[in-house]
């Protein structure tokens, strides 16, 4: 009887010891959806010595194509077959060791929501207004601090965490619809759980998961139907090339390729310009594409095809998750270019009508030309990237208004920009802005100089491209970027309770303030569903004498743009001739700010260090 009982204990002891073993903690991506037009998915299995064991499953529709092992026993990575007639359920994925069950995962497979695939993205009708989530308002003051995460919420920080919110900007749809802009891009929301500096989201611990300081999956999921429907579409801010060392595949990584690995610390030297140079050495590319960014951000080798498959199904999950219109991706230049093609061209295989921008901080149009679609690149290189950053016109708009005309100065800087456009394959796709969240505020940059403000807002509301807005820059925000990236990146004035004032309301701005913030919302609300202004044919004339002049056109209906970069001098419009190419078709006009109406062209009078903007009939 005794040795009975020492057998059956050494027998359960076994299978206790075995059940330990198996430490399921992570499956990814969370959820997959049947439907896809790729049939294949990769799923990441993570647990305590997970690879030692079988893996089954039993689901029609659903087969294990291979089970791939990496050195680190720890992780499985299965990939799997989704025939096309599968129907959505749960199924159930069980590992097993010496024939028992050890562990057991049920893994849902969903429905597709209607016309998904035809999500539609932004384009040049649209305006994007970018939000840093923690310092734009704080809807929930409940998950300032949360169990779990490493840094709390500090105000005093200008780089600490300060509590802004999903709830908060769920709060502000309207206050943004009332503006005038229709795309909302938000700085990262995926969990940054690190010790310090975590607050601006670039540094992503989990890339499944809403910072728990923000909300939740699911107030994502609302806020993004909420946006949508007010007009507003959703673009999604991503990293692929790199995570923070916070994340779990870093702390304990599947194998040693999962991120590029020195001796010693190897930081990248951020020369973007690099990938198209076609004389650039293999050494300088290695040390640009296979350096880190930062020491708390692992970076990625992403010619790894298991990291390849990971973030491309990351990406796709919240697009389909979530319902976003675009993402836009950080650090486009900085992975390998030829994995980022195929991203771009995955995503686009799913939703042909999603936008994909890229940001490419380069300032040389030659260079930025390369990572467009349908670039006429000499190695062949297709991005499939729908926009990029135009970083080659924000450094046009830093100078032009603070400068004089000259041969290449002041508005010359503007026109000959343009005039490169035969570089880009669709240039009118182009994401172009004042400030972002990296640069300093424009309104530092030309001086705190309202004129300066109204004229360079005129020029991105009416030019090409798409044009994007950063939040606060309405209430004439400031901040120069070489004091410290949280002065770029200042609270909004009364997003939080008890702030002193309170600048989303008229009545908690400055006279100055109102000014400038009605003027650009007359001009947003304007624009908004002006195809003339979108879409139409930009014709431009070689400025002199301090006034550039350039026209839309379509369909018979004209815009008409006039700058006059002189600081003291008043000019009226006078000798027409050179503009009758365009102004011959049209009789009569309208300026769309202050409603005045003109038959007599030559008598438009353009007061000093403004712009005028006229509809045309």
């Amino acid at each position: 009887m005794k040795k009975y009982i020492y057998l059956s204990l050494l027998l359960f002891l076994s299978q206790f010891s075995v059940a330990q073993t198996f430490d399921l903690q992570r499956v990814e991506p969370l959820s997959w959806w049947v439907g896809m037009k790729n049939p294949n998915l990769q799923l990441l299995v993570y647990g305590k010595n997970i690879a030692d064991s079988k893996v089954e499953l039993n689901y029609e529709g659903v087969k294990i194509e291979s089970v791939t092992k990496v050195e680190n026993p720890n992780y499985l990575f299965l990939n799997l077959v989704i025939a096309p007639e599968t129907k959505a359920g749960t199924f159930k994925i069980t590992f097993t060791k010496s024939k028992k069950e050890i562990v057991s995962y049920d893994y849902v497979l969903q429905a597709r929501e209607a016309n998904s695939a035809l999500r539609k993205g932004f384009d040049a009708s649209d305006v994007v207004y970018l939000i840093m989530p923690d310092r734009f308002a704080n809807g929930n003051p409940n998950n300032d601090n949360m169990p779990g995460m490493l840094e709390k919420a500090n105000r005093e920080d200008p780089n600490g965490r300060h509590g802004g919110d999903l709830q908060g900007i769920i709060e502000k749809l309207d206050y943004l619809a009332d503006l005038g802009v229709t795309s909302l891009w938000l700085n990262p929301v995926q969990e940054n759980n690190m010790a310090k500096y975590s607050y601006h989201g670039y540094a992503i611990s989990d890339m499944y998961k809403i910072d728990s300081r923000f909300g939740d999956n699911n107030l994502y999921k609302e806020f993004v139907k909420k946006a949508q429907s007010k007009g507003l579409s959703v673009v999604m801010d991503l990293v692929f090339n790199h995570l923070a060392t916070e994340h779990f595949t870093l702390k304990d990584r599947p194998m040693r390729n999962w991120v590029h690995e020195y001796p010693d610390f190897k930081r990248t030297s951020y020369r973007g310009s690099l990938i198209a140079d076609p004389y650039s050495s293999q050494a300088d590319k290695s040390t640009m594409l296979g350096g880190w960014f930062d020491y708390t951000m692992g970076d990625l080798d992403q010619r790894n095809p298991l990291v390849a498959n990971y973030l491309i199904q990351a990406s796709i999950w919240w697009v389909e998750f979530s319902g976003i219109n675009a993402i836009r991706m950080d650090t486009q230049v900085y992975p390998y270019k030829e994995f980022m093609s195929d991203w771009a061209k995955a995503v686009r295989n799913e939703y042909p009508n999603f936008s994909l921008v890229g940001e490419v901080w380069i300032e040389q149009a030659s260079h930025l030309s390369y990572f467009q679609s349908d670039a006429n690149n000499l190695d062949g290189y297709q991005s499939n990237l729908t926009s990029l950053t135009d970083f080659a016109m924000k450094i046009a708009v830093q100078y032009a208004f603070n400068e004089e005309d000259s041969w290449n100065g002041g508005l010359l800087r503007l026109f000959n920009l343009l005039g490169e456009d035969f570089l880009y394959s669709k240039p009118n796709d182009l994401l172009i802005f004042l400030d972002n969240h990296d640069i300093s505020r424009y309104y530092s940059v030309i001086g705190q100089d309202i004129r300066k403000m109204k004229m360079a807002t005129a020029f991105l509301l009416t030019t090409r491209g798409v044009p994007q807005l950063y939040y606060g820059g309405e209430v004439l925000s400031f901040g120069n970027e070489h004091e410290g990236h949280g002065f770029i990146r200042k609270d909004f004035e009364g997003g939080w309770a008890g702030d002193a004032n309170n600048t989303f309301a008229k009545t908690g701005r400055n006279d100055l303030q109102n000014e400038y913030f009605d003027y650009l919302k007359t001009l947003l609300n304007w624009r908004k569903g002006n195809k003339v202004v979108a879409y139409g044919k930009l014709t431009h004339f070689l400025p002199e004498n301090n006034l550039y002049v350039y026209f839309k056109e379509l369909d018979g209906k004209a815009v008409m743009v006039i700058l006059n970069n002189h600081d003291k001098e008043d000019k009226k419009l006078g000798n027409v001739q050179r503009y009758m190419e365009v102004l011959g078709k049209y009789k009569k006009g309208k300026n769309v700010v202050t409603g005045e109406k003109i038959s007599n062209f030559t008598e438009i009078k353009i007061p000093a260090k403004s712009a005028v903007v006229f509809e045309l009939e």
